[in-house]
């Protein structure tokens, strides 16, 4: 069975960093890419992040692009999102999913995790 478990999440100042954790278990790690996705109250999943877990490349949105860094570890299955320079608009709960395309509708990855929340405090 797939799976998918967030950790890291909590609450912070402004400013402060969080490190997210995405472990994976129960399908091949690199056949796949992993997603951090976010939801704040009241709005849609946004892409934050994504990794092609065969070959490294990564993708950022506009909105993270400079604070926050994904990587991954396929010896144990994870990938890591370090976001840092938090603002209060990047409060939200934080998902991680995986598919084997790699796109920014949240609609077409596969597998979801049960998502972490980050809280950051102005």
């Amino acid at each position: 069975e797939m799976e998918l478990v967030e950790s890291g999440g909590g609450l912070v100042h402004l400013g402060g960093s969080l490190r997210l954790s995405c472990a994976a278990s129960g399908f091949r790690f690199d056949a796949y890419a992993i997603g951090w996705f976010r939801q704040a109250p009241g709005k849609e999943h946004e892409a934050v992040s994504c990794i092609d877990t065969y070959d490294g490349t990564t993708w950022y949105s506009d909105s993270v692009k400079g604070r926050f860094t994904i990587s991954r570890d396929n010896a144990k299955n994870t990938v890591d999102l370090q976001i840092n320079s938090l603002k209060p608009d990047d409060t939200a709960v934080y998902y991680c999913a995986a598919s084997t395309v790699i796109a920014g509708d949240p609609a077409l990855w596969d597998y979801w995790g049960q998502g972490t929340q980050v809280t950051v405090s102005s």
